[in-house]
């Protein structure tokens, strides 16, 4: 399947609050050349029926959403219904709760989240989770059977739920800063790595920074190849923190991946 590239609107969250500057946004997006893009951090005002006009107007595809943690648990059929409007197959959940992070309360993730995501999932989409960091982090979970102090978060989460119910949306730049290896992580995750977030890491005398696709000193000659033999529908570009335009650091990740064959 050939991978699409698309613009994690989180990049340009400042510029997505009112829907006249969300139609100016989208209009920007889709000049630079993006035909797809992934809904986050909007202004509340914005209905899913307009979000989606101007989105077609613009020619862009809704591809996944970051999506408010309460609203996946006990809104749950709402928000279906609601990407349904979108046209969008993916939900996501942009970070885990503080309160599931702890070796205490990790086990209740799974309770919690099991019907949401098996609901999801009978209606015909997955359940998207965007990690950070310290999913990397390792602890004995408590009252879990098989804990193990060697044992990563994300491992955790991995044999508690099926591909169908429970996708990941790598990110590159933070699975780097865990230290760990990306090539590594897309071929464990590759059979749910439906979308990516795709960013950069670059040095600077102060320490590594976010940086535009192919500008820092990440490897994404091979993050691309392993990407391609994976399950990976959508290259999402994302920059949480730009030092210049947000608009030009995503056209810079943009070209950057034409230019390499990825559009």
């Amino acid at each position: 399947m050939k991978m699409k590239t698309g613009a994690q609107l989180y990049t340009v969250r400042a510029y997505t609050q009112s829907e006249e500057d969300f139609r100016r946004s989208m209009e920007k997006i889709a000049q630079i050349g993006y035909r797809t893009v992934q809904i986050s951090a909007i202004g509340r005002e914005l209905k899913p029926e307009r979000v989606r006009r101007i989105c077609d107007e613009a020619g862009l595809e809704i591809v996944l959403t970051h999506s408010d943690v309460n609203r996946i648990l006990h809104d749950t059929e709402r928000l279906i219904e609601e990407h349904d409007i979108l046209g969008c197959r993916y939900i996501g959940l942009g970070s885990m709760p503080d309160k599931y992070r702890t070796p205490e309360w990790l086990r209740y993730f799974r309770e919690d989240f099991r019907k949401p995501a098996r609901r999801i999932a009978d209606a015909g989409k997955t359940l998207m989770y965007h990690n950070h960091d310290f999913e990397f982090r390792k602890f004995a979970a408590c009252g879990v059977e098989d804990a193990s102090a060697d044992k990563r978060m994300i491992d955790y989460m991995l044999e508690w739920f099926e591909p169908e119910e429970l996708g990941f949306t790598l990110d590159t730049y933070w699975v780097q800063a865990a230290g760990g290896d990306v090539c590594q992580w897309i071929r464990r995750l590759k059979d749910r790595v439906f979308c990516v977030h795709l960013k950069d890491m670059e040095m600077t005398q102060h320490g590594p920074v976010m940086a535009p696709v192919m500008e820092g000193n990440m490897n994404f000659e091979a993050i691309l190849k392993e990407l391609q033999e994976s399950s990976c529908e959508y290259l999402l570009v994302e920059q949480d923190v730009c030092r210049t335009s947000p608009f030009d650091c995503l056209k810079k990740s943009y070209d950057n991946l034409a230019g390499a064959g990825y559009r």
